[in-house]
């Protein structure tokens, strides 16, 4: 069959302003159509260039490559035409990457990226041009009437792209297609220049239309119905047929002939798969080999001397082991071709140490290599803890070495910027990623774009499960209630519908967390890139698998919080170390082997450390005891749904606690030869690595064919296992293993290969696990005051971390404008600083100038001298009074208690400011000198004494300042106010709850709720109680939870009736709620009547009663008068109409009125 037509203009998914064409139906599309080859021309970019080239090529379609592009004119002023470029050669490919690249770093107009005329003459070479249609700059002219325009503006694009240039014929539907079409044609004709139809693809079939309108509406941040919108595409730019095609320009076949043609001119040959190294700068007279194997053998006699003592008798045989598997680590490096590689990533994490810059042990499989340890790259000894070479590098799998490397979040960029600085910045860049519709947020989007109500999207949104992975067709098989809520609503239906079209299409573009690749020459050789208008913001626009695909090597730099903790901590203890006179704290030189730290884990009190700290986490330490580093390794590879599903944790722990038989590893099916690689799991196959080592002890493998059994493995590939078996088997007999042993240990390596968890990763992470909690152990405050900083933009963070200081008994200051800093800090006493830094409204530019102004002139005497010498414009009254009520003033403020303190600095706050900006003016005006340096010295009845008879904030309001400002309540806890009244009610505490069969009522304040759904789709809620005397938490099932829910949040102060029992978990107590109230309900129910005592002195008193119940009658409390006078006293029982509601607010205002000792609740 004659190939009759071939699309030269289609955008993917990865143009990104539109098109919906997914790649691999696109090939599935264009085989069934018969035709041979497609073009992929996205919009200004090449992102989905190779997986394009590969998706294509697997198909057996050529692929052409090019791009539609906005050309601009010089000035770039005026308006941008259309132009398409297809790739005809490598030349032509490189010519159109460095285009596009000038494109986003030279001629971005307002984000949307451009080229200039001028720029074709020069990358024109290996180019075929389409004019662009009637959107192109001869089309627009041609539109316009201004023929002569369209003619000159032909003639040049003829002389740029000779015997390269065609004019683009479409019929799309589309306004002035036809007179478009006339015009062109007769131009054509007589300027000589060939035609070429294209259907300027957007999606697959017709009835994409819609979806494809609400992608392009959704990326513009439009509605569907906005009448402002412009509406550029049509129902038919779909992947017609060629039959279609002929049919359509069946007057002007030589169109359609043309895109045969072109395709056949079309032939790009692109080296995917080699690796292009970037060269590591080597001293004259030796070869990189030579100096890789010297700087290695020198950083392991380094290495050996810390470890081991140099003179004993057994070091020669000790390092003679590490000679040994060094030399087998080079061999195989420098047969790949790597030593550069290993060179480099040396040198930028030297330069971060050599900078202070703290840099993590290792992570992934390159902690398993020991030449890696001997360059300090990885700071884990791969010998100790068998960790395997091959798991990382494989000779008989040839990939790329990729170490991924922990950078303190701080100072991770600054070692980008040194890459960059030392390899060249046109030779570096990070990697672009794609965001996707994803299922929650696809349906957020469309029914923005659809018009319809934000509730109607929230509640769609919240039905789907949050969880990893999730799908929309997924959710709707696992929530009962969004199934019947799409049945019923039809508005929800018609989002889902048009979600399902548009789920997991690329959404937008973005930086990869760490990813740097390095070329050897310029980025642009290899990718394209991408950055935002100012030029920052470099990217590849090859994804991670591209960029390597492309033969760009990449290298992880992530940001690790941890270690920006643990600097921090360090930090803080090596300064007062210093004051003490002691030696420098290394984390890196701390014992493995400390019990305090270890019994700090068995208590499970690992909030804050690494990888510990979660709940199930929590639970899993209680169960196992761990007692040694190996157990931490374990920890981190066992808390992961494999191995807590299949039993295999159960398994572990009752080994360990002797509970359970230790075999290697099952006790029908074990040998002697598998001891040393099973014995620090107990016998369990934990590891990837041990797999690895029973097929080489067993088996009869290398260790570079067992990592291609570990991957089989993994993947689950039932021939490539039936291969494995084989050669298992009979490597097992050859070493003189029964038949039935060896069949059945490769069936138990098989069950727990899918479980296996890389161990170099999990030891790696283990060592910074140990790490946290051992200055957790040992420097608690310092450790904890580092951790609350790291995260003190995060309340909810800030407020668990506070709750831990707690509970460890640390002394938590409020924050000190003459002791605190930006961070949280330490005060030499194991007291924790409160952070300026953490207070709302006060950024680090505040806090800045109160350092500076405290460093150049000493300790704040009090608030006046605290706003003179503070630059009234960098600390705002807002800001002051943020402070006042956060107690960052408490010190400077006047003698008495802190609720007195802040209500008098409040009070004066206004004075303070006024005084110290009429004392700038004074100054500025050179009347500083006749009144002295500041306000102080100018006025020394400038003081608190004229504020003495300010009223004393009430507990409840220094705390809500405290929430309002901090997050959360320091000096005190709401139910302080009620404590009285609590006594009156309820005699339990929560410290005093015993388990029982009966039930028994306690308060609270909730200080934490999690809200869960059963598998009926009912919620229930776990809440944690606090009443100052402990904490207890409260399970309030789904029947319960409907009943009370109006009541049930966060600082929610309730009674709470229940049975009390103990919980297995935190091996404390747990209340399962019967009846809830809040504080008010059950004060009604519970009170006889409100006393109210006058004083002889009481004057007006029934005007001033009468004045504060008003607005609280209608209630069921009796209300008592006692009147006193000098020669007689009464009682007044008021009638029913004066009954009241004894709300917080009535019986504080009554307090103030008559005295605080005036008003008591009687109980009955």
């Amino acid at each position: 069959m004659t190939t009759t037509f071939v699309h030269l203009r289609l955008h993917s998914e990865y143009s990104l302003v539109d098109g919906l064409v997914r790649l691999k139906p696109l090939a599935a599309k264009v085989a069934e159509l018969g035709m041979p080859a497609v073009a992929l021309t996205d919009f200004h970019n090449f992102f989905g260039l190779v997986k394009f080239y590969k998706t294509m090529q697997s198909a057996g379609i050529k692929p052409i490559v090019g791009v539609d592009l906005l050309v601009v004119d010089e000035s770039g002023e005026g308006a941008a035409t259309q132009l398409v470029l297809l790739v005809s050669n490598n030349v032509g490919y490189k010519n159109l990457t460095n285009l596009i690249s000038k494109a986003y770093q030279q001629g971005q107009r307002q984000g949307v990226p451009t080229i200039k005329q001028s720029w074709l003459s020069e990358y024109s070479e290996g180019l075929i041009a389409l004019s662009g249609g009637r959107l192109g700059e001869i089309g627009v002219s041609l539109i316009s009437g201004r023929k002569q325009e369209a003619e000159v503006s032909l003639t040049a694009l003829m002389d740029i792209f000779p015997d390269r240039f065609y004019l683009e014929l479409q019929r799309t539907g589309r306004a002035g297609e036809e007179d478009y079409i006339h015009a062109i044609v007769e131009l054509a004709t007589e300027k000589n220049c060939p035609v070429v139809a294209t259907n300027d693809v957007r999606f697959l079939s017709p009835d994409e239309f819609e979806a494809h309108e609400a992608r392009v509406c959704i990326y513009e941040g439009r509605a569907l119905d906005d009448p402002r919108r412009e509406r550029c595409y049509s129902q038919e730019q779909y992947l017609r047929s060629p039959d279609e095609m002929a049919e359509l320009f069946s007057d002007i076949p030589e169109a359609l002939q043309n895109t045969v043609e072109i395709a056949k001119r079309c032939s790009l040959d692109l080296r995917l798969g080699e690796y292009f190294l970037p060269d590591y700068p080597i001293p004259e007279g030796m070869t990189m080999d030579q100096f890789f194997i010297e700087t290695s053998e020198a950083g392991l006699a380094e290495r050996l001397a810390d470890l081991f003592d140099v003179h004993a008798a057994n070091f020669k045989e000790k390092q003679e082991i590490y000679a040994q598997r060094l030399k087998f680590e080079l061999d195989i490096i420098i047969e790949m071709g790597f030593p550069g590689y290993f060179l480099i990533v040396m040198d930028f994490i030297g330069w971060a140490r050599s900078n202070e810059i703290p840099v993590g042990p290792g992570r992934g499989s390159g902690a398993g290599s020991l030449v890696a340890y001997a360059l300090k790259i990885t700071d884990l000894d791969p010998i100790e803890y068998d960790l395997l070479f091959e798991r990382f590098l494989n000779p008989e799998r040839v990939s790329m070495p990729d170490f991924d490397i922990d950078f303190c979040m701080e100072g991770r960029d600054r070692v980008i910027a040194y890459v960059a600085e030392q390899y060249g910045r046109d030779a570096v860049s990070q990697i672009v990623t794609f965001g996707t519709m994803a299922a929650k947020a696809v349906v957020r989007d469309v029914a923005r774009v659809q018009g319809k109500s934000y509730g109607l999207a929230d509640k769609l949104s919240k039905l789907i499960p949050f969880e990893v992975g999730m799908t929309l067709e997924k959710a709707v098989d696992q929530e009962e209630e969004l199934g019947e809520f799409l049945k019923q609503d039809d508005e929800a239906a018609e989002i889902w519908s048009m979600a399902l079209q548009l789920e997991g299409v690329a959404r937008n573009c973005g930086k990869h967390a760490g990813g740097v690749v390095i070329a050897p020459t310029r980025i642009t050789d290899f990718s394209p890139i991408y950055c935002d208008e100012t030029g920052a913001g470099v990217v590849t626009q090859f994804d991670k698998n591209d960029v390597e695909e492309a033969g760009l090597v990449k290298f992880d730099f992530l940001g690790l919080r941890t270690l920006t903790i643990i600097d921090w901590a360090l930090r803080m203890i090596n300064s007062s170390r210093q004051n003490g006179a002691e030696e420098p704290l290394v984390i890196e030189k701390i014992p493995l082997d400390d019990a305090a730290t270890y019994a700090l884990m068995q208590r499970a009190e690992t909030t804050a450390v690494f990888q510990l700290e979660s709940r199930g986490m929590r639970e899993l330490i209680r169960k196992l005891g761990p007692d040694r580093f190996e157990d931490i390794v374990a920890l981190v590879a066992l808390f992961r749904p494999g191995p807590l599903q299949s039993g295999m944790v159960d398994d572990f722990i009752n080994r360990k606690k002797g509970r359970a038989e230790v075999s290697y590893p099952h006790p029908q099916y074990q040998h002697e030869c598998l001891k040393p690689a099973l014995e620090p799991t107990y016998g369990i196959i934990l590891y990837q690595e041990q797999v690895m080592q029973i097929a080489q002890e067993m088996g009869g493998y290398t260790l570079g064919g067992a990592d291609l059994l570990r991957r089989a493995m993994g993947k689950k590939n039932a021939d490539e296992m039936a291969k494995q078996r084989d050669l298992f088997m009979q490597g097992a007999i050859e070493k003189g293993f029964a038949e039935n042993l060896a069949s059945n240990i490769f069936d138990l390596m098989e069950k727990f290969a899918g479980y296996g968890f890389n161990k170099s990763h999990s030891a790696a992470y283990a060592l910074v696990a140990y790490q946290t909690a051992w200055l957790k152990t040992h420097y608690p405050a310092e450790f904890m005051a580092a951790t609350i900083s790291s995260d003190m933009d995060k309340t909810d963070k800030v407020v668990t971390f506070i709750d831990e200081c707690r509970a460890m008994e640390l002394n938590l200051l409020p924050p000190d404008v003459n002791r605190g800093n930006f961070h949280f800090s330490v005060d030499g006493e194991g007291g924790v600083i409160y952070g300026l830094g953490a207070i709302k409204g006060l950024g680090e530019g505040p806090v800045d100038a109160i350092i500076a102004a405290r460093d150049s002139g000493g300790p704040f005497k009090d608030i006046f001298d605290f706003c003179a010498r503070i630059d009234g414009r960098k600390v705002n009254k807002r800001a002051l009074e943020a402070m006042i009520k956060g107690g960052a003033l408490d010190a400077i403020g006047p003698e008495g208690e802190i609720g007195y303190r802040r209500a008098v600095m409040l009070t004066c706050m206004d004075e303070a400011v006024k005084l110290a900006e009429q004392h700038v003016q004074n100054k500025n005006s050179g009347m500083g000198d006749l009144f002295g340096e500041s306000i102080v010295d100018s006025a020394s009845d400038i003081n608190y004494n004229a504020y003495s008879a300010v009223r004393t904030l009430s507990i409840r309001a220094r705390l809500t300042g405290e929430k309002d400002t901090l997050g959360l309540y320091l000096t005190g806890h709401p139910i302080d106010e009620y404590a009285s009244e609590l006594k009156e009610m309820l005699p339990n505490r929560i410290v005093d709850l015993r388990p029982g069969k009966e039930g028994t009522a306690v308060s609270g304040m909730v200080v934490a709720m999690r809200v869960m759904r059963n598998k009926r789709g009912e919620n229930f809620a776990f809440l944690t109680l606090d009443d100052k005397s402990g904490r207890i938490e409260l399970s309030v099932w789904a029947d319960k939870y409907n009943a009370y829910r109006d009541i049930l949040s966060k600082d929610a102060l309730l009674v709470v009736k229940g049975v009390v029992s103990e919980d297995d978990f935190t091996g404390g107590l747990k209340l399962v709620a019967d009846s809830i109230q809040s504080i008010y309900e059950a004060r009604c129910s519970k009170l006889k009547c409100l006393e109210l005592r006058i004083p002889a002195e009481g004057g007006d008193w029934v005007e001033k009663f009468h004045s504060a119940v008003s607005g609280y009658k209608d209630g069921n409390c009796a209300v008592e008068v006692h009147y006193s006078l000098s020669h007689a006293k009464g009682r007044l029982k008021l009638g029913d109409q004066w009954k009241i509601q004894p709300r917080d607010e009535l019986i504080s205002h009554l307090r103030e009125e008559f005295g605080k000792n005036s008003v008591t609740l009687r109980y009955h």
